[in-house]
């Protein structure tokens, strides 16, 4: 059975539990700042959560910089609670990697 689509009060509360991240064309957001020598760990850890979640990310990768987009596809595309649990972990997984949120 498909997740949910958050509603407008869901998505706002976990938007206030989750600093740094925000909707952006329909999905939920963050981009992170790091050393470019901690980017592969972290990443790959991401990778371990987002295969234990049996959920994904899209990711980009600019130098220093790595962002997130999250929605749900077998939800039509909308923001699900399965990414904001996976945007928890991976904020999560961030901080244990040193990477900071990228202030714009």
């Amino acid at each position: 059975m498909p997740a949910a689509p958050l509603t407008s009060a869901e998505l706002d509360q976990a938007l206030a539990e989750l600093p740094g991240w925000s909707v952006r064309d329909g999905k939920l957001t963050a981009s992170f700042e790091i050393k470019r020598g901690d980017l592969p760990p972290f990443y790959v850890a991401v990778a371990a959560a987002e295969d234990e979640a049996n959920h994904h990310a899209y990711v980009d990768i600019i130098h220093g910089t790595i962002g997130f987009a999250l929605n749900t596809h077998n939800a039509g595309g909308a923001i699900t609670s399965q990414d904001t649990a996976l945007a928890t972990r991976i904020t999560a997984l961030a901080a244990q990697h040193g990477a900071e949120i990228e202030n714009g």
